[in-house]
């Protein structure tokens, strides 16, 4: 299937970053192996093909924006199914360590397959649930795997001191009901939270992310 590497690199330089032309063809294998052999597998919704690239590969990028200036050096992608936004966001950092968490036997099953075929040696598979998970990461990165409205306490237990938490929120142009609720929350729990709209031009339709930090000393 062919890909625009343009709404990639769009996708990237939005969140303040670049792809080179060894990255855009990762990410293109990735979109390939995700027609091919996740959605097949239930590991995506069988209509999804026609929008993998766009809706899921480029949409996994802009999760990047709530990074600023040096890439993290670990991240936890939590509930990553099928490694969305996580195998994208490896990609794009290399240098990072980069944590698939699912507890899903049959996606980590995918998910060591498609790591073997992508190569990525700062990919690091764990077959868990994040109630299980102990420890602080520099980044967290949830994209509809748990309900939003948990992920202030999830991020509030799991976030090093100076990390950064990023929650895919909706693809509509308002943000959801629940928004004012999450961000209350989030302050509740001591930390800074903010909400962030895509532009419609990056993801051919709007979309929010949800950043969430600890305060600067």
């Amino acid at each position: 299937m062919e890909h625009d590497p343009n709404q990639v690199v769009a996708a990237a330089s939005w969140a303040g970053w670049s792809l080179d032309d060894t990255q855009t063809t990762l990410l293109q294998t990735y979109a390939d192996w995700l027609v091919e052999e996740a959605i097949p597998a239930g590991g995506l919704g069988p209509n999804e093909a026609d929008r993998v690239w766009i809706r899921h590969v480029a949409d996994s990028l802009t999760f990047a924006a709530g990074f600023e200036g040096t890439p993290p050096a670990d991240v936890l992608d939590v509930g990553t199914g099928v490694g969305l936004p996580g195998i994208p966001l490896a990609i794009l950092w290399p240098d990072t360590r980069m944590m698939l968490l699912d507890r899903g036997g049959r996606r980590i099953r995918l998910l060591e397959r498609l790591v073997r075929i992508l190569e990525l040696p700062n990919v690091l598979i764990l077959h868990r649930d994040v109630d299980d998970v102990a420890g602080r990461f520099d980044g967290l990165v949830f994209r509809g795997s748990i309900p939003a409205r948990r992920t202030p306490d999830v991020t509030n237990r799991l976030l090093s001191p100076t990390g950064t938490a990023v929650v895919g929120l909706s693809r509509r142009a308002e943000p959801p009901e629940a928004a004012a609720t999450i961000l209350t929350d989030a302050e509740g729990l001591g930390l800074d939270a903010s909400l962030s709209s895509i532009p419609d031009y990056v993801l051919a339709g709007p979309a929010w992310l949800l950043v969430m930090r600890r305060p600067s000393p």
